[in-house]
């Protein structure tokens, strides 16, 4: 136990930050936990929790795999979607659609693995784009409106009351809390556990691995399909956010956002894409209220910098450097 604690204290501290953050800013801004900045912080906070499951889900393909994907999208999308669906037009419980869009994930992940996964490099992010644009024109088109609703999307998707992102913020914030943290938990047991390794090892020296014997088709297709779960999961999370599922949620840029997040994180450290998708949801929202309109300019010099003088992102730079960096200033204020 004491090991334990020892080796995970930072992010104990910042699972006990976050239990806390609604309480404290009640108390920082004097104003009610349901009503004004708090409960406008605390769905700013919710949707930085869905995001981070998202970003790890990108970050068990590029950074524990070494697969690029232009298409990750399509996995939440169809989440969002498969939720919208289920809830507004079947009124299933609410566990019967979380078990629907797993299998759902599961089997389109299973699919699109096991054809895109026959070539590599960029020749399979150019199969896995194709596939996100497929699903893509499906969501608009008007065969299924009545189910999709085209280019206008799903609306008012029903969501139980108890839950409601609306009228139970407070509660839906610790829904997302624990669902980011089971959903960590879930993919560092993979990562930690022999499967993780043999992925590591396809992402350093595929063909390596191949030559000691283990088939590699399999463990990528592993990774794809965790992978496409865990997004899928975050997608119908956040149709329930939102109240609705749109094709947008299917867009290349969805997928960028997840690259990006992966990026300034960290890639391969699960823990950073998720801090990546802190900043790249906070920092979007501060700099379009500083800035308008033109704030993805202000947004593309910050993450330039972050390339420049980050080049591993936040937490891999720190893993590489930190301790160096903590013995200069350790150094430094000796001297003084």
């Amino acid at each position: 136990m004491r090991n334990f604690l020892t080796r995970n204290y930072l992010s104990l501290l910042l699972l006990l930050a976050c239990a806390l953050f609604p309480f404290a800013l009640t108390v920082i801004t004097g104003q009610p936990i349901d009503e004004g900045s708090p409960k406008f912080w605390q769905g700013m906070i919710a949707q930085v929790f869905i995001l981070a499951v998202y970003a790890m889900s990108y970050d068990l393909l590029l950074g524990y795999t070494g697969i690029l994907s232009f298409g990750h999208a399509v996995f939440f999308g169809t989440g969002a979607y498969t939720t919208g669906i289920l809830l507004k037009h079947f009124h299933w419980d609410l566990p019967q659609v979380i078990i629907a869009v797993i299998v759902v994930a599961l089997l389109q992940s299973l699919f699109v693995g096991a054809l895109a996964l026959r070539v590599r490099g960029v020749y399979f992010a150019m199969v896995t784009l194709a596939f996100a644009q497929m699903f893509f024109i499906l969501s608009e088109a008007t065969d299924f409106k009545e189910y999709t609703g085209a280019e206008d999307g799903l609306h008012s998707i029903p969501v139980p009351a108890w839950m409601s992102p609306t009228d139970q913020r407070l509660t839906f914030y610790f829904i997302t809390l624990i669902f980011c943290v089971i959903m960590y938990l879930i993919a560092r047991r993979v990562i930690d556990s022999p499967v993780g390794k043999i992925m590591v090892a396809v992402r350093e020296n595929e063909p390596r691995a191949q030559m000691i014997g283990y088939n590699t088709f399999i463990y990528k297709l592993i990774a794809v399909s965790l992978s496409g779960v865990l997004a899928a999961l975050a997608g119908g999370m956040n149709a329930i956010w939102n109240l609705n599922a749109n094709s947008s949620m299917l867009s290349v840029g969805v997928t960028i956002n997840a690259l990006l997040m992966t990026i300034i994180g960290g890639a391969g450290t699960l823990i950073g894409s998720m801090i990546g998708a802190a900043v790249l949801q906070l920092l979007g929202y501060w700099l379009n209220a500083t800035f308008g309109p033109r704030w993805p300019l202000i947004f593309g010099v910050v993450f330039i910098m972050i390339v420049l003088f980050l080049p591993y992102g936040i937490v891999g730079t720190w893993k590489l450097r930190g301790a160096m960096w903590m013995q200069r200033l350790r150094s430094v204020v000796g001297r003084t």
